[in-house]
């Protein structure tokens, strides 16, 4: 059995019906009240007056704020994120197949015709954020993409933010944050293209606006808090082990951060470590990452890496990194996780920022069931067929019995009209609802 020598003690959570509440009513407010009562919230919550629809003279403005090497650093992580969003964009295929003689059928890969990408800039500003949802939809194909990220008083939106989602082929650009946003790129305001998907991370309101929209829109995932774990054995390094740990919890004061290891030595190295790197963050990570370790982290003992994995299964994290020997069977056996690091060369940071893979992902064991933002997000795999006349014939006949098998007379009727059609002298079994019978 699992043995825990550190666990979660989170605050008791109120039941939060107010976050619902207020988007509601922020949605009913806005498809009313339309652009006008956006501009509204985005003075009253944000203090911008300014241009909601931004143009070139604000691309060109974010760009020479910006150091040379600051923009090379953009351009490298778009060009890696953007080479695996084509990658997975070419997995995808399209195809036709004869399944019976005269019964063609196929699959079509269809981008939607507009995509919402929402870039959050609150805390941090999130310029890789950008790349992975605006880059993905174009490398989709989608040929409309309305990027939307907050204002902040006179300063605007991040220049970082302007010039990646400018790099990436935004064709919309709008300074907006939380459910105003969200708002106007489902009810197409300011654009006129209402959006067919959302994507991207944000605070609970703009998670619970996207979660009450869903239906009207599709989405990439809920979002909750960040979540990163890492499984270890006696061969991994504590000192890196705790640094990455302590990298994650800064992303906020409810982000789990979570330590599997078969290793109780160095489980213990680690817990003895961690508050010293807290302490020697920056007062903003340093605040989130106390509460963080304190409240959510959790670092439990496996007696074999089977059990490691059994546990890591449970957790289905959003991050998950491997410090272990024998990589390769890690990556065989782990199941659920948004997204995987394997050996100590690798971090959590790097995905974050600019390695390739996309790091829009499954929270709150989401990822039991869904992965995370990629090309395919983007794209409506659909279905096509055609008979001709004599598969129609051998197909018709079984629609029939089945339609009347299932009570559906209409439906048989459908098959019965074509049989008549083509072939007038023949006698075909038809069935009879709830039964069999010739016709």
């Amino acid at each position: 059995m699992s043995e825990y020598l550190k666990k979660a003690n989170p605050p008791v959570q109120k039941i939060d019906t107010e976050t619902g509440e207020t988007v509601q009513r922020m949605l009913a407010e806005i498809l009313v009240g339309g652009e006008e009562a956006v501009r509204r919230y985005a003075r009253d919550f944000d203090g911008w007056t300014g241009d909601i629809v931004l143009g070139e003279e604000a691309f060109a403005k974010a760009e020479k704020a910006l150091s040379e090497g600051v923009k090379q650093d953009i351009r490298y992580a778009r060009d890696r994120v953007c080479s695996f969003a084509q990658l997975q964009r070419d997995s995808l295929h399209e195809f036709q197949s004869e399944l019976r003689p005269g019964l063609i059928a196929g699959q079509k890969l269809i981008p939607v015709a507009t995509a919402g990408c929402y870039v959050p800039g609150g805390r941090y500003a999130h310029a890789a954020s950008a790349i992975m949802s605006v880059g993905t939809a174009k490398i989709a194909g989608v040929p409309n993409v309305v990027a939307t990220s907050p204002a902040h008083k006179e300063h605007g939106v991040n220049p970082a933010i302007l010039y990646a989602m400018k790099l990436c082929g935004a064709d919309h650009v709008l300074a907006l944050g939380g459910v105003q946003a969200v708002a106007s790129l489902a009810y197409g305001l300011f654009t006129g293209n209402s959006a067919d998907v959302i994507v991207g991370p944000g605070n609970r309101f703009v998670a619970e606006a996207k979660r009450t929209l869903f239906g009207r829109v599709g989405i990439d995932v809920i979002a909750g808090p960040t979540e990163s774990a890492i499984i270890a054995d006696e061969s991994a390094d504590p000192e890196v082990v705790a640094a990455d740990l302590v990298g994650q919890a800064e992303h906020g004061p409810d982000s789990p951060v979570w330590l599997i290891t078969t290793s109780r030595t160095l489980g213990e190295a680690v817990i003895a470590l961690v508050p010293a790197l807290i302490e020697a963050l920056p007062d903003l990570a340093r605040a989130a990452a106390t509460s963080a370790w304190r409240d959510y982290a959790e670092v439990v003992v496996c007696h074999s890496r089977e059990e490691a994995v059994q546990v890591s299964d449970e957790y289905a994290c959003e991050h998950l990194q491997v410090m272990a020997t024998d990589l390769d069977w890690w990556l065989d056996n782990l199941r659920n996780y948004g997204s995987l690091f394997l050996g100590e060369e690798t971090t959590v940071a790097y995905g974050d920022k600019c390695s390739g893979p996309n790091h829009i992902l499954p929270t709150k064991g989401a990822s039991r069931y869904s992965g995370g933002l990629s090309a395919g997000k983007f794209i409506k795999t659909v279905t096509w067929q055609r008979l001709d006349r004599a598969a129609s014939r051998e197909v018709g006949q079984v629609a029939a019995r089945i339609s009347r098998l299932e009570g559906m007379e209409g439906h048989a009727r459908t098959g019965d009209i074509r049989l008549k059609k083509y072939y007038p002298e023949e006698a075909f079994e038809l069935g009879t609802l709830g039964g069999n019978a010739h016709h």
